[in-house]
């Protein structure tokens, strides 16, 4: 080779060698505008992080809120079962005492239905042996005028 293509080899590898560091350059040019952006949406995260705080502030007091209405509508329902319990209670014990009365009225009329029955039965009874006494006399009488008839019948 000759001197001439020598130079134009080094000169050519000399600008192909600067393209290359321009391009370089060019590389961290645009690496640093990239990382500037990356520190400019760095310096927004404290503003996400208050966010992020405030949203975890607003979070845990609606929550506190949300146990405190719980633990009130706890307490009244507590205290209406209380109330409940006890009107039941009062219930209970006022059908037992209804039940009491009832139970001795229905005795009441038992023993009273049960004292007419006796008495029938005794009318019924003293009816029946009247009628057997009075159907014995009736026979008797029967037989008397039968004997009464034949005696005539045989004295004849």
């Amino acid at each position: 080779m000759t001197n001439a293509t020598r130079t134009k080899k080094t000169t050519t590898a000399r600008q192909n060698a600067t393209k290359k560091v321009r391009s370089q350059k060019k590389n961290t040019t645009e690496k640093k505008a990239v990382i500037k952006e990356a520190v400019a949406e760095q310096k927004k995260m404290p503003g996400r992080k208050h966010k992020i705080a405030a949203n975890r502030r607003s979070a845990s007091s609606s929550r506190q809120a949300l146990e405190s209405k719980l633990k009130q509508d706890m307490k009244a329902t507590k205290k209406a079962l209380k109330s409940m319990r006890a009107a039941a209670r009062d219930e209970i014990k006022l059908a037992k005492a209804a039940a009491k009365d009832e139970i001795a009225s229905l005795k009441d009329q038992l023993a009273e239905v049960l004292k007419r029955e006796k008495a029938l039965v005794k009318m019924s009874q003293e009816k029946t042996r009247k009628m057997i006494a009075a159907g014995e006399r009736w026979e008797r009488k029967q037989l008397n005028k039968i004997k009464k008839a034949t005696a005539r019948v045989r004295n004849k």
